[in-house]
């Protein structure tokens, strides 16, 4: 999709900004919704985001909910219920009829966080729709959105419908699948320019990972990432390091906390080759961390709902914006900074040689053990050959 000049985009952080901020906009619906999440909980959060759509489908908005099929699989019958006797249309993305096939397309799940009210407010990010509090005595949940007004909404009006539409034609909802045209967004609410960046298994397979490598080839001064799930592929790996190398500074924050163990093992085959490297890894320690985001350059961001993984580039649908602004930028850069000093720990090449022997051999076999299934999939050979 083209860049779009025109729009207003502000930085949400976590769900302490996002939740107020999407519960206010749906509140404020008056003829479309589109509400699209990985993981929907029926905790307080989700009850709080259930209880708004239910009225604003009773009086009268039309209110399309659209869940992955695994992710929110558990979702209460009662639930799922109320919301459609309140008159919400809920779908779910490729439901999971069979817990134990060896389907591989049961890994092509939709991994999107949007939420999109009457074609003029829209909101994209990693945020799932549950509580940030995941155990007790922890930060809440590291996490970022974005709230947008303006021309790239068109966009991501046509990507919410398309997929819409092929939810409704798969599961025979045939009286879900006609929409009307919705209101225009306004024309030029703010001065940021930006894209919205997909990734589907038809034409923009590569398109989150192209826009990446492109920003990361071309960066001079800085490279800033913080990403929870972190296994780039050579392409990108060898970007990183290429940077590195030609003097330009990257800084790299990932989750220090066991969230999956397997993915949380491999990344550290990384670390020796980053850090001979001069590339800056910090770890996340406060809680648990859940943000996809970058800065390069002081002016190039991106905010989605892509971690740099395999499940993320090579399976899930994705989206993610990509902004020019520096104001946008600065503000993302300096939040990511202050998690970097205040609630992570920096690795250093000392750190690997105080473990023991089987420590330091257990990233190595979750890697090998990760490569081994992605060529069982088929996904990611080339990518993960190494």
């Amino acid at each position: 999709m083209s860049w779009r000049d025109g729009n207003e985009i502000a930085l949400l952080r976590s769900g302490t900004e996002y939740f107020p901020a999407l519960l206010a906009a749906i509140a404020g619906a008056r003829s479309e919704i589109f509400l699209e999440s990985y993981l929907y909980e029926p905790d307080a959060t989700g009850r709080q985001v259930t209880a708004r759509l239910m009225r604003a489908a009773r009086r009268g908005v039309r209110v399309q909910m659209l869940l992955d099929g695994f992710g929110a699989r558990l979702l209460p019958t009662r639930l799922r219920e109320n919301l459609l006797r309140a008159g919400v249309r809920l779908l779910f993305f490729r439901p999971e009829y069979s817990r134990f096939s060896l389907n591989r397309q049961r890994l092509r799940r939709m991994h999107r966080k949007i939420a999109l009210i009457d074609g003029r407010l829209g909101f994209v990010g990693g945020i799932n729709i549950l509580d940030d509090i995941d155990e007790p005595g922890l930060a809440p949940r590291y996490d970022y959105a974005l709230q947008i007004r303006g021309p790239l909404l068109i966009d991501l009006h046509q990507i919410l419908v398309s997929q819409w539409r092929y939810s409704c034609w798969s599961q025979l909802k045939r009286e879900w699948h006609r929409l009307p045209k919705p209101p225009q967004p306004e024309p030029h609410p703010g001065n940021v320019t930006a894209q919205l960046i997909r990734r589907d298994n038809l034409r923009h397979r590569r398109a989150i990972e192209a826009a990446y490598l492109e920003a990361i080839e071309a960066a001079h001064h800085e490279i800033v990432i913080a990403n929870a799930y972190f296994l780039p592929g050579l392409s990108l790996r060898h970007a990183i390091l290429a940077a590195a190398r030609r003097g330009v500074k990257v800084v790299i924050l990932l989750q220090g906390r066991i969230d999956h163990a397997l993915l949380h093992y491999a990344t550290r085959v990384l670390y020796r080759p980053l850090l001979a490297a001069g590339v800056e890894i910090h770890e996340y320690r406060a809680g648990f961390m859940h943000a996809k985001v970058a800065v390069i350059d002081h002016k190039w961001l991106t905010v989605g709902s892509s971690n740099i993984d395999p499940f993320s580039l090579l399976t899930a649908r994705e989206a993610n914006v990509v902004a020019m602004d520096f104001t946008l930028a600065q503000a993302l850069r300096q939040d990511i900074q202050r998690h970097i000093e205040q609630d992570a720990v920096p690795i250093t090449a000392e750190h690997g040689r105080r473990t023991r022997w089987w420590q330091r051999a257990l990233p190595w076999l979750a890697y090998q053990l990760v490569r081994g299934l992605l060529g069982l999939t088929g996904y990611g050979r080339r990518e993960y050959r190494e």
